[in-house]
């Protein structure tokens, strides 16, 4: 009688460590595939962005719009080594300060996108 009790309390306690191994196993394996699909993710976005560089890098080959705005950058500072005009970029600057704020987004957004995106983190001083 003795025996038939320890034995039905060791397959107990032997069933509810199984179910408690079992149960660890499967957390660590599902720990294990969201860290497989977050590295994946993380894949996909740097090949996807280094793609649309590569693109946008090939494309910039025939295109004038880097060397416009580096232009229309380049010509206040210009203005400012020429005697009596450094009262039109002052006053050009001051202008600037009244525009919405949309359009001062959107024209950073089409100088940060002509100049790609890894140069205006660099410039924003994120990477």
């Amino acid at each position: 009688m003795i025996q038939a009790i320890l034995g039905g309390l060791t397959e107990l306690a032997g069933g509810w460590l199984k179910g408690k191994a079992d149960k660890q196993a499967a957390e660590a394996k599902l720990k294990l595939t969201e860290a497989e699909a977050k590295a994946k993710i993380m894949l996909s976005k740097e090949t996807s962005v280094a793609d649309w560089e590569r693109i946008m890098a090939q494309n910039s080959g025939t295109s004038w719009k880097d060397e416009y705005f580096v232009i229309v950058l380049s010509i206040p500072m210009i203005l400012c080594f020429i005697p009596g005009l450094e009262g039109v970029v002052e006053h050009g600057f001051t202008q600037l300060q009244k525009a919405p704020d949309w359009y001062m987004y959107a024209l950073l957004t089409a100088i940060s996108a002509s100049f790609g995106i890894r140069g205006f983190k660099q410039f924003l001083g994120r990477k």
